[in-house]
């Protein structure tokens, strides 16, 4: 995998030649270099130098420049439309707020900047003349599908608490395993989320959803999710009493979540749908019941969803699924063209896969 050689788009390409040419080192760095080497497209490419923030500025006085970041050392490059995020080596301070560094120190070594970043897959630097630039044995972790902090997790998650949320968004998206000291450190320093802004929490906590790996991952960290969605730990070990359900509540809505297609308000509709059970329990001799758990459930999601900031639309539309998930379906046209005409077309698909998914998740194959 080292030996893999990383052909950086001509724009990027030119921005390395334009820091070298005047002297200074150049290399793409973090998720691209991640990316590349897992051959997936990079979705942005991010350069690190030692080169100052002015120094940078002079160096591209013939380009659109957007100094993004100076007090950071980060400087953006527009090249051929192509924004391209350039950011001074450099050697982060106390985060006294546990997001962002109080003060930065501008360093020359490539070395000391890749070890302030979070993890290890995410910590290679790559020049196409001088390869690749993997201190913390990033490639071997990438290879060996593990999510791993560089150097202490518990100082890298007090640095950034996010960063809890971004290893267990990794594990999904990537359908990686988390170092056990990581996973560790996960678990036991989770109320260190309290400190992030909830539109954080919303962005990386989607991505997450969408993953490959959520089921399994949400499975090993429910923990961590109620501590960002305290309203969904009662559905966590609590037995339907039903027959038609072989698992557990949660169990269950990780299970529907995993058989819904990879969409965001699909995603948060299945993580919802069924969070008003534990609230309307009942038994009788025929097993357990959950009448008007729709009603809750769209109740309780609406607070989750609030609570997270997300936007208008998929606000509107996960409360709108939720709300008719336990529509009775029997399949007929007429029944479909009665949805459609409620609900619209679009909407009308998507309660038709949430309804889907929620049937195939109720029973072990």
């Amino acid at each position: 995998m080292t030996n893999l050689q990383i052909s950086p788009p001509a724009p990027v390409q030119t921005a390395l030649d334009t820091l070298c040419n005047a002297g200074y080192e150049a290399y793409i760095v973090g998720g691209c270099v991640r990316d590349a080497l897992r051959g997936a497209a990079p979705h942005d490419w991010d350069c690190t130098t030692n080169a100052k923030p002015d120094e940078i500025c002079a160096c591209f006085r013939d380009f659109h420049v957007i100094e993004t970041g100076l007090q950071h050392g980060t400087v953006t490059v527009v090249i051929e439309h192509m924004p391209i995020e350039i950011t001074t080596y450099r050697i982060d301070g106390v985060y006294a707020d546990h997001r962002r560094p109080d003060t930065v120190t501008f360093t020359d070594s490539l070395t000391d900047d890749l070890a302030r970043r979070d993890f290890t897959v995410n910590a290679m630097a790559y020049h196409p003349d001088r390869g690749l630039i993997d201190p913390y044995h990033g490639a071997d972790d990438l290879h060996a599908n593990i999510i791993r902090c560089v150097g202490s997790p518990r100082d890298r998650f007090d640095e950034d608490g996010l960063r809890i949320l971004r290893a267990m968004r990794f594990a999904s998206v990537l359908d990686f395993t988390i170092e056990k000291g990581t996973a560790n450190a996960v678990h036991a320093q989770k109320t260190l989320l309290h400190h992030i802004s909830a539109e954080r929490i919303d962005t990386e906590l989607t991505k997450l959803l969408c993953g490959i790996g959520a089921e399994r991952v949400l499975t090993d960290f429910a923990d961590v999710l109620f501590t960002v969605l305290p309203e969904l730990e009662p559905m966590h070990g609590f037995d339907q009493c039903n027959p038609h359900h072989d698992y557990d509540v949660y169990a269950h809505t990780l299970k529907t979540v995993a058989a819904c297609p990879p969409e965001p308000v699909l995603r948060w509709a299945a993580l919802l749908h069924d969070s008003g059970k534990p609230h309307t329990f009942t038994t009788d001799e025929h097993g357990g019941h959950f009448y008007g758990h729709a009603v809750v459930s769209k109740e309780i999601a609406g607070r989750a969803l609030k609570a997270m900031k997300c936007d208008r639309r998929r606000y509107d539309r996960v409360l709108l699924l939720v709300d008719q998930h336990d529509l009775v379906m029997n399949g007929t046209e007429k029944q479909l063209k009665r949805i459609v005409r409620k609900l619209g077309d679009e909407a009308a698909e998507q309660l038709l896969l949430l309804h889907k998914a929620d049937v195939t998740a109720q029973a072990a194959c």
